[in-house]
């Protein structure tokens, strides 16, 4: 008899302690030279599968591991360089590679967007009709001798499959497509008979666009492509991976003539298993099974799962036929629980990052090929300390019950209609057409991180750590005056994180010390831990609102992470709905929100960055999940006074399809990036006549060029062709705080002179 193989998908790239981001931002900044840098990672590489092999994972993927992100490795191995970066190279230096991520003094980075439904966000190839893709160097088949020298192991080659990466991609047109196919084609195949010729005996390729809705016309697509590879690369397996969701297209997906197919049993679970049920699964294809949610940090109740494990072994009858994997790459949850000794024991226990993740994997494909009986201490313990976790008084909260309960099936909504609200409120502020704003947060200096730095070691009292915060929040609305903004903002210099310092602050969330993600580039990010009810306890940010305010006479903003944000950037609790989770949230933050008016903060700002990127991949969930994420904004919100002014912030997204949505969170104004999308977000507008207050992102924060002011000027003359100039403010696409000031003072002095030119021009048109 066979064995039932463990495989991993792909493994998180920071490092334990973020030594991968750290070597990154040293080589940026020059503080780390090329070579040692190179080293370096690479060091940083090897460790991580030598990881991988220790806790015992047949199969370990190599090609995970990015200097920034997969898809953008995906496309510069293929040649798709956008034209502005191009120098004539055929091997695409470093510099090149990090100039279309990150910018350079010439040229705009590249679009940055989220990747699917996640919190990460890849850049976004640019491709145009007369692109010849072309190999520039095989970057596969060097981490492949690597890991086979170095380790001695034949690791699992994964690549972003040629569907997938090409309708992420921007820039040509739709009847291009096959022809783009066509010409990738051959190049997948080079690139992988180079693989199979160096010993590989799989490759994983990932097709996640798969679980997305098909035309008959992709399905085709999909067939050609991978009888194309198949025949091209003869002798070589191949597992087509999917995951985030289930495969609607099923039959059409199991008859690819492809070695293995990856499914999702954790978010495509109920839809996957039923097409397994009725159709069956090929005799002659290798079912990976990814049971272990790769995207939240519970641990796995063993004992369903494995369960659930001996109903797929027995639909594809043989051990050999089944591999056990997590529901996706790795990618999305930190590295280990082992270094986290501050957590509550009840918590700690059941917790599971990557490494425990990879050793369930291993414990329930040894279930499989021995018998429960073989790891019937694992499965026991999982099931007490997940049983331990619920029945804990963090999950029995009674008065959040009650309020929850007490909630009416309604849309909350505002007293009077947006019309007669602008008017108040054009009263109350009295700002020049135009206005100009920034989205909350300044630079997070050394100096900023330090103070943070000594409060959390005890070297500075409560007292000392307030006095710098005032200084510097005194400072920045100095700063602000000068340049000449119109609304202010605090600055946010208490808050490390805008979903982390809510978490550290209301009941029901927990924190980690290493549990850091990804979310772009070398940005990582540490999701707070929704495990218990969400409560309320006291005021969190009218402390620094109110102060800010007192020192000027211009409107300041207070600031708050609206809860739809703060639920997709934390890991959350599976164990109740995702409504009643947001309805939590948004109790909590409308006592945060009437504290705040009660201070007389008459702007507030409930940023919902994230309100886009939780929306289901299937298009017959999308209703419910915005009807909810409205329900609860307008929850948190919508109680307030008619000259109380509500703002919110969405970045990096594609709007297109919730601008519905957007319009019925019925804010009073919006901030949107136009700068990294190249201004494209503004067609949206061309079809939508969106009329309530809309703020332009009209610079990119998450470069460190400093744009002109015809440049900003440029997308605020093109928003003012579709937009009233009644209802548009200016203003970055994002926060500030990873940006430096000698970086954000001349951009923000370049944005105000761009409004107020802009200001004049529509001026000057009315008065001839």
């Amino acid at each position: 008899m066979g064995k039932v193989l463990s495989a991993n998908l792909g493994y998180p790239r920071i490092g334990e302690k973020r030594e991968w981001k750290k070597a990154l931002e040293q080589f940026w900044t020059g503080n780390l030279s090329k070579d040692v840098f190179l080293n370096t990672v690479r060091k940083l590489r090897l460790s991580y599968l030598k990881k991988q092999k220790q806790i015992g994972v047949d199969l370990i993927p190599v090609g995970d591991f990015s200097l920034y992100d997969h898809v953008l490795d995906t496309a510069v191995l293929f040649g798709l360089i956008p034209k502005r970066f191009q120098t004539g190279e055929k091997e695409i230096s470093l510099e090149t590679y990090f100039s279309i991520a990150r910018g350079n003094k010439n040229a705009e980075a590249s679009e940055m967007t989220k990747w699917f439904n996640t919190n990460y966000h890849y850049i976004v190839p640019e491709i145009s009709n007369d692109t010849l893709p072309y190999i520039t160097h095989n970057r596969l088949l060097d981490l492949f001798i690597e890991a086979k020298e170095e380790l001695g192991l034949i690791t699992k080659p994964v690549i972003l499959g040629p569907i997938t990466l090409l309708k992420l991609s921007k820039g040509y047109d739709a009847a291009h497509f096959s022809t783009l196919l066509d010409e990738l084609l051959p190049l997948y195949v080079r690139v992988l008979n180079e693989l199979r010729e160096a010993g590989a005996e799989w490759v994983q390729i990932d097709e996640p666009i798969l679980v997305k809705e098909q035309t008959n016309e992709d399905l085709a697509a999909f067939s050609r492509a991978y009888q194309v590879i198949k025949d091209g690369v003869p002798g070589l397996k191949l597992l087509l991976q999917t995951y985030f969701e289930a495969v609607d297209d099923y039959q059409a997906a199991v008859r690819l003539p492809v070695d293995g197919i990856g499914l999702d049993f954790v978010y495509g679970k109920e839809a996957n298993l039923s097409a397994i049920r009725t159709f069956g699964f090929p005799e002659d294809k290798v079912l990976a099974a990814g049971v272990i949610d790769g995207r939240n940090i519970w641990k796995t109740n063993l004992a369903a799962t494995l369960d659930e494990l001996q109903t797929l072994l027995s639909a594809v009858k043989y051990h050999e036929k089944l591999w056990v994997t997590p529901s996706s790459s790795l990618l999305h949850v930190p590295v280990t629980v082992s270094n986290e000794s501050e957590l509550d024991p009840l918590l700690l226990n059941a917790l599971s990052f990557a490494d425990e993740k990879l050793s369930e994997i291993v414990t329930l494909a040894k279930g499989l090929n021995e018998s429960a009986a073989a790891v019937d201490g694992a499965i026991q313990k999982s099931i007490s300390d997940l049983k331990a976790l619920q029945q804990s008084a963090h999950r029995n909260n009674q008065e959040v019950e009650k309020e929850l309960a007490q909630l009416s099936s309604e849309l909350p909504a505002r007293p009077s209609s947006y019309q007669l609200r602008q008017q108040i409120q054009a009263d109350t502020f009295n700002l020049p057409p135009l206005p100009t704003t920034t989205i909350g947060s300044f630079p997070q200096t050394k100096e900023v991180r330090q103070a943070r730095r000594h409060l959390r070691r005890g070297e500075w009292n409560e007292e000392k750590y307030e006095q710098f915060i005032k200084d510097e929040t005194a400072k920045w609305i100095q700063i602000q005056e000068e340049i000449g903004i119109d609304v202010l903002v605090h600055g946010e210099f208490e808050r490390n994180d805008m979903v982390e310092y809510f978490g550290e602050k209301l009941g029901g969330f927990a924190f980690t010390r290493f549990g850091w993600v990804q979310s772009y580039g070398s940005r990582c990010v540490k999701p707070p831990l929704i495990f218990g009810d969400v409560s309320w306890g006291a005021p969190m940010t009218v402390k620094m609102s109110a102060y800010a305010q007192s020192l000027t006479d211009k409107p300041v903003k207070g600031m708050l992470t609206g809860p739809v944000t703060i639920y997709n950037w934390s890991f959350v609790r599976n164990d109740i709905s995702q409504a009643d989770v947001f309805n939590q949230i948004a109790l909590a933050l409308k006592k945060e929100v009437h504290a705040l008016e009660e201070a007389d903060i008459r702007m507030i700002q409930v940023d919902e960055p994230a309100l886009r990127e939780g929306l289901p991949l299937k298009e017959a969930k999308k209703p419910v999940y915005l009807h909810d994420a409205v329900y609860a904004f307008r929850l948190a919100t919508s109680f307030v006074n008619n000259d109380t002014q509500i703002h919110t912030h969405m970045c990096y997204s594609e709007f297109d399809e919730i601008i519905d949505t957007i319009d019925a969170l019925d804010t009073d104004v919006i901030s949107i990036e136009a700068a990294r999308s190249h201004g494209e977000i503004i067609s949206t507008f061309e079809d939508f006549k969106y009329k309530k207050g809309i703020g332009l992102g009209v610079y990119d924060i998450h470069s460190p060029r400093i744009p002109s002011t015809e440049e900003m000027k440029s997308y605020a003359e093109r928003a003012l062709k579709v937009l009233d100039p009644k209802v548009v403010w200016i203003n970055p696409d994002c926060g500030l705080k990873t940006r430096r000031p000698e970086e954000t003072i001349p951009a923000l002095k370049h944005m105000v002179k761009a409004a107020h030119e802009v200001r004049n021009e529509l001026s000057n048109r009315v008065s001839k």
